[in-house]
């Protein structure tokens, strides 16, 4: 990954360059920022470039033996942890899924976490980074650098990690292996430990410009200006949602179908309906059950804002628009503030660890009481 591939965030690659040239790289990152914005293939470009045996003004040389290396993520020195879905009774890590780490990787390093769960597992599981993972860090950095200047250590989604897994993570942290690079990658920063983050440098990354993911699609896909400008505005600056809004069979999809299902059987209060919804989503991995109720909030505000003639502020793909110019009339002042607060609850209940199918049901079986006949 070259900075050159990172699609915007010019001013954060700037600022990373300038830390090699002035000598002031520090042992700890945390790059903060939602999916898509592109915090892992900046970890991964800055990672190429300090270990660049010619690095250039601008970015890495491209033809040096540690750049082909790191070009196809075999760097000895440059190593990766991140999210994995446990198998049978072993308790895995990043290092049992390298290979297919790699290959979907540098394929697109604009991925979402439940496209990965979904490449390495199924959507009835959800990854984690397990305490074992901790020791396989300890290990690794332990050794000498085999012939980079720095040891990197991306870690993608450190939100991830269990406790046990986190406070040993804490100790190296606190006493790195001389050059030493972490690279903490996460969507959601609070949930790290605040002894974590006091020991990184923090760099927000910002959602990325609308006229450069549509600069990206035009480039990637070839299609026109305007095709790509409204894939962009759907997106919000997320280049993963742009690439799930240009394929329709993505999981986006999927979550209007369910939205749907939900909407029809709650507005015709039919019980039965509502439980064989509930039946069939429960089996979801925690992870898409959440990201399914931050869709379902987004829905029913553009639903509102397109019921009070605000359609200028509302970004939905074709499938979207059909619904939502018909299901509008129903999103109220009266009900909109409950609905997306019982979804707000099952998110809360989900995540920790309640039973999908009691939580899913009860959530819908109350949404019937908001929809007025």
């Amino acid at each position: 990954m070259l900075f050159k591939d990172v699609i915007g965030q010019q001013a954060i690659k700037d600022h990373l360059i300038r830390t090699v040239k002035e000598n002031k790289v520090s042992h700890a990152y945390l790059l903060t920022g939602n999916e898509g914005a592109g915090g892992l293939a900046i970890a991964m470009a800055f990672a190429r470039y300090l270990n660049c045996l010619n690095p250039g003004e601008h970015d890495s040389c491209c033809t040096c033996n540690s750049c082909n290396k790191a070009a196809k993520m075999i760097h000895p020195d440059i190593h990766f942890v991140y999210p994995v879905v446990k198998k049978g009774s072993s308790t895995p890590v990043s290092d049992d899924f390298l290979s297919d780490y790699r290959k979907f990787t540098l394929t697109n390093p604009y991925f979402s976490a439940l496209q990965w769960f979904s490449q390495i597992g199924d959507d009835k599981k959800s990854g984690a980074i397990y305490s074992e993972e901790s020791q396989s860090i300890i290990r690794k950095l332990s050794l000498k650098n085999f012939e980079g200047k720095y040891k990197v250590m991306i870690i993608w989604l450190p939100e991830k990690m269990n406790d046990a897994g986190a406070n040993k993570l804490l100790k190296i942290l606190e006493e790195p292996p001389l050059n030493t690079v972490f690279m903490l990658v996460s969507e959601n920063p609070g949930a790290l430990l605040g002894t974590i983050v006091s020991r990184t440098q923090q760099i927000a990354i910002p959602p990325i410009e609308t006229a450069i993911i549509t600069e990206e699609l035009v480039r990637r896909f070839s299609i026109t200006t305007d095709n790509a400008n409204a894939l962009a505005r759907l997106s919000l600056g997320n280049y993963v949602k742009a690439l799930e809004n240009f394929d329709t069979s993505g999981d986006k999809s999927g979550f209007m179908d369910m939205f749907m299902q939900l909407m029809r059987a709650t507005y015709s209060r039919k019980i039965f309906d509502i439980f064989a919804w509930a039946e069939a989503v429960a089996p979801l991995s925690r992870d898409r059950l959440k990201n399914f109720l931050v869709y379902s909030i987004g829905m029913l505000r553009d639903s509102f804002l397109y019921n009070y003639h605000q359609q200028e502020l509302v970004f939905l793909n074709e499938k979207e628009d059909a619904f939502v110019s018909k299901f509008s009339p129903f999103i109220t002042y009266d009900n909109i503030m409950k609905m997306v607060e019982e979804l707000e609850l099952a998110y809360a209940h989900i995540d920790q660890n309640g039973n999908a199918k009691i939580v899913m049901f009860d959530m819908a079986v109350k949404m019937v009481g908001f929809f007025k006949k």
